[in-house]
């Protein structure tokens, strides 16, 4: 079965500050991608598609583009905030990209296959890739319902020295489905333990092992139809109100399907410990990272 990888890689990237995504991490200049790239490609996906603005694609291609498509087909899709459905214009002055599910929105008629969906700036292992690609040849995707997929990882694996982190806590039902995720946007240990924050000021603690989403997913190719609806909604009802900064994110989609019950999204428990570049800070950890993977012989110290 065809496979597709879809890498998020058009992220302003505000915290890090420049490029983060072309930011050699291991040997031989290798980034954050390659790995994800190699992974994949290891697990069957015979596709993989950037998602970039279109003043980065020279740059993509120099990096990373040219020298994996020797080994997997590649497609470049362009984010933009002008790239709206029809009868919709993007307000004057604005800047900020659509969000993540408006990301994927812009693949329409280049994935026609199911698809994983990842971040360019996390490193996520192989076992999310193994996982997901199993679970595409396994799975039957007919029926009333979308099936959808997430990799979840445990929280105390997901977390930076340098700074808070935002996750998307899942609980998750007695099948391994996905009952709801909720947003956390500042997680960090405080005294020993994970605690998130809303106010800056009290803090609730989160169990070590509760399953998070590091926005690892899988999609059937006509989910990208349903995305246009729900964006043509968004587009009505959220962005008159909040025109240059309102976002259109694919976690808070997929909580708006599940609520509808429109579909199931089985969580696929990685113990895989994450790392990426949030901060600048955390650089230095990911090259370590990364050069200990290679010295076990996970990777090969040239990828490509």
């Amino acid at each position: 079965m065809n496979k597709t990888l879809v890498i998020l890689a058009a992220g302003m990237g505000s915290r890090y500050g420049g490029l983060k995504q072309i930011d050699p991490v291991g040997p031989d200049n290798s980034i954050i991608i390659d790995y994800s790239i190699y992974d994949a490609v290891k697990n069957g996906f015979n596709k993989v598609v950037f998602i970039i603005k279109k003043e980065n694609e020279e740059l993509f291609r120099q990096v990373i583009g040219d020298k994996v498509s020797k080994y997997v087909q590649v497609e470049y899709v362009f984010q933009s905030t002008d790239k709206l459905p029809e009868g919709f214009e993007c307000p004057a002055d604005r800047v900020k990209p659509w969000g993540t599910a408006h990301a994927v929105y812009c693949c329409k008629g280049v994935v026609n296959e199911p698809f994983m969906v990842i971040n360019s700036d996390d490193f996520y292992g192989r076992g999310a890739s193994e996982a997901i690609g199993n679970w595409i040849e396994t799975t039957d995707f007919s029926g009333d319902k979308y099936k959808f997929a997430m990799a979840g990882y445990y929280l105390k694996n997901t977390l930076t020295e340098n700074g808070t982190v935002s996750r998307g806590v899942c609980e998750v039902d007695d099948n391994g489905q996905l009952v709801d995720v909720i947003e956390r946007t500042k997680i960090m240990r405080v005294n020993g333990k994970i605690c998130y924050t809303e106010d800056e000021q009290s803090w609730t603690e989160l169990p070590e092992e509760v399953l998070c989403s590091m926005n690892c997913w899988c999609f059937p190719a006509e989910f990208i139809n349903e995305i246009e609806k729900y964006f043509i909604e968004f587009l009505k009802n959220e962005v008159p109100a909040n025109p240059l900064k309102s976002e259109f994110f694919l976690p808070f989609l997929v909580r708006d399907l599940l609520s509808e019950q429109k579909c199931t999204v089985d969580v696929l428990e990685t113990k895989d410990k994450w790392f990426g570049v949030t901060y600048k800070e955390d650089k230095p950890d990911v090259v370590k990272s990364v050069k200990a993977l290679v010295d076990a012989g996970v990777y090969p110290e040239k990828l490509w």
